[in-house]
């Protein structure tokens, strides 16, 4: 595993639409790998291949219960409708407010090519929603009713 560093907002990768993986390999898994380890490192709860400059349709979530790993996500169901703060490693420093659905249902591909789905409520859904917004280009501060700068010397409960 290596890190990897994250694309930041103004970089023109962020806007792009990723690609399908067409074939998962040893190679998808390293880059999963590397992902999850920058993750991490970065204190995020989300990433997306994007955001470490990889146009591939893949990206993991782990909001403290374990990280779910997707590649070719497909959003299937969703309702409801919450509003909140996100942030994004992608862009550093900010947090908007964004209507996002209260649930979600997501289906895809794991690291060894099985069909996987799953559900999120609450925080889950915004961060599968908010990942899956950056397989199209899409960073949360398009989407935002309003942001705001944050103090970066404090400890801030956001999704990162």
């Amino acid at each position: 595993m290596a890190l990897r560093n994250i694309v930041k907002e103004g970089d023109p990768i962020l806007r792009k639409k990723c690609r399908e993986v067409t074939e998962v390999n040893d190679h998808i898994r390293m880059i999963l790998d590397d992902m999850l380890e920058t993750m991490y490192e970065s204190e995020g709860v989300g990433i997306a291949a994007p955001q470490v400059g990889i146009l591939r349709r893949m990206f993991i979530v782990d909001i403290g219960d374990g990280p779910i790993e997707l590649i070719n996500p497909e959003i299937v169901e969703q309702s409801g409708l919450q509003e909140d703060e996100e942030a994004c490693l992608s862009v550093p420093g900010v947090a908007g407010v964004v209507k996002r659905p209260t649930y979600v249902k997501i289906k895809g591909l794991n690291r060894f090519g099985e069909e996987v789905e799953y559900e999120g409520r609450d925080f889950k859904a915004k961060a599968f929603c908010h990942e899956y917004d950056h397989l199209d280009g899409i960073l949360f501060i398009d989407k935002a009713t309003s942001t705001r700068t944050m103090d970066m010397d404090l400890d801030d409960d956001f999704e990162k």
